[in-house]
């Protein structure tokens, strides 16, 4: 599967470099799921790893060391090696407690980032046969099985009781000190949802959903999805407003509704 090439960006080559090592990933990944050999550690901030997630990001690395020898990378196992300003970053398997258990609600995401802001993202649930992808100034984009890509769209909702927001999990919210306003804003909103993880991301960069918002993030968790967020037509910060993937924070919308959910996380907006 390759990006539509009839749309000049500038990170067009290295799109197509990272489509290439999402195929060899999913193969890796693919290979292990539901094995009644794998093999799982607990790291030292009580999340768990797999066998898995080492044999994805080393297959990554390999590729990369090989294609792209002059740029740093950034990866969830293995940490930052090389070049700090042109860095991909990598999260061999994001949903790793899914995947552990046999859901296919997880992903493997990559990104590059120059000097810090991500300019292509490639995000691919290979149990669910999906797969989405952009880069800055190429749009985002999605695969149809039995059809041809297609381009993504966010949605143009502009009332806030009309939209559906994803809130990943209670329990992230109460630790981060933000349930109430979460509370808050379900009770204004059409629906909520705890879908979590990646593939809610996706769906708001398709149209489905207005908001996805969680605590706790490393770059590596989201910086494959700024672009394709973005690329989509919507809007991607930190809880505080900015744009940055290493607050630790992030809320993507649709765009319109942005700054009525920033209101609502700090307490300002009401109940309609």
């Amino acid at each position: 599967m390759t990006s539509p090439t009839d749309v000049f960006a500038p990170f067009t080559d290295e799109l197509a470099l990272a489509l290439r090592i999402a195929d060899a990933a999913d193969a890796v990944a693919m290979a292990r799921v539901d094995s009644a050999d794998l093999t799982i550690d607990q790291k030292a901030d009580a999340t768990f790893v797999t066998d898995a997630d080492m044999a994805v990001e080393r297959a990554i690395r390999e590729i990369l060391s090989a294609e792209r020898p002059n740029d740093g990378i950034l990866g969830e196992e293995f940490g930052t090696e090389g070049n700090a300003s042109r860095q991909w970053i990598i999260d061999p398997i994001d949903g790793t407690h899914n995947f552990m258990r046999g859901l296919p609600m997880w992903g493997i995401l990559i990104a590059l980032a120059v000097d810090g802001v991500p300019q292509l993202g490639v995000v691919s649930q290979p149990a669910l046969g999906r797969r989405w992808w952009a880069a800055t100034g190429a749009g985002a984009w999605t695969n149809v099985p039995g059809a041809e890509p297609r381009q993504i769209h966010v949605s143009d909702i502009a009332d806030l009781e009309k939209s559906s927001i994803s809130f990943q999990s209670i329990q992230q919210w109460d630790e981060a000190g933000q349930l109430d306003n979460l509370i808050r804003l379900t009770r204004a909103v059409w629906r909520d949802r705890g879908y979590g993880d990646v593939w809610p991301y996706m769906q708001l960069a398709e149209g489905r959903l207005e908001f996805v918002a969680e605590f706790g993030v490393a770059p590596y968790d989201i910086a494959a999805v700024v672009p394709i967020v973005t690329e989509a037509g919507g809007r991607m910060t930190a809880f505080d407003g900015e744009a940055s993937i290493t607050k630790q924070s992030s809320l993507a919308t649709n765009g319109i509704l942005h700054d009525a959910y920033l209101s609502f996380l700090h307490g300002e907006g009401s109940v309609l």
